[in-house]
């Protein structure tokens, strides 16, 4: 839901600006680049509650979040959730398997707060991709501490970790998170029901 101009022009330099110091943690854009990529972000504002992916959807696009929280979560036959994972400030939501597979996602994206995103067109920026090498750079890079080490990192807790120790985990790597989810959100994303982490809390606190 693009948002009119009026109400654009009050975050989205400063968004453009949150979007390019967190792409130069990873690697720096020239200016050729940037202001490429600056024609493919499109700024809106996403309401709480509402989604910007629906599961099943075919993706086009994936985003930046410059204030907010969303998640992303997949959903069974019967209802049941699973956090996977939640996009905060700096991240960037989109389902990439999808993206790249042109197929439909697996997962729905969700705001779980009022969120000020910029979204990227996904084909355009495979087109830059293709020319930039700074830009090619910062995919790299942010695909393999986002992808090949997280996603390891997580794959081997589920399997070998206790539910306290996934809870503990979750904790120290993501400290700011916690207050902002709520127990129903905390307790899908390591895997166990809100009844679980109430116990696994409790205990942390007797104990």
């Amino acid at each position: 839901m693009p948002t009119d101009g009026c109400k654009t022009e009050t975050w989205r330099s400063d968004a453009f600006a949150a979007l390019r110091n967190s792409m130069s943690c990873y690697h720096p854009l020239s200016d050729p680049t940037w202001n490429d990529l600056l024609g493919l972000l499109v700024p809106r504002v996403v309401e709480r509650q509402d989604c910007i992916l629906h599961q099943g959807d075919v993706p086009c696009s994936f985003g930046f979040v410059y204030k907010g929280l969303l998640r992303f979560f997949s959903a069974d036959s019967k209802g049941n959730e699973y956090n996977k994972v939640f996009f905060a400030e700096n991240s960037y939501p989109g389902s990439m398997v999808a993206l790249l597979e042109k197929r439909p996602s697996d997962f729905t994206i969700q705001a779980l707060e009022k969120t000020l995103l910029l979204e990227l067109d996904f084909s355009g920026y495979r087109k830059l991709l293709q020319r930039s090498e700074d830009l090619k750079w910062f995919h790299i890079l942010y695909l393999e501490k986002n992808w090949v080490l997280a996603k390891e990192s997580r794959e081997v807790a589920l399997v070998q970790e206790s539910a306290t120790e996934r809870y503990l985990n979750f904790r120290r790597q993501q400290p700011d998170l916690e207050t902002r989810l709520s127990q129903y959100h905390v307790a899908s994303h390591i895997g166990v029901t809100p009844t679980q982490l109430s116990r696994i809390r409790k205990a942390l606190v007797t104990g």
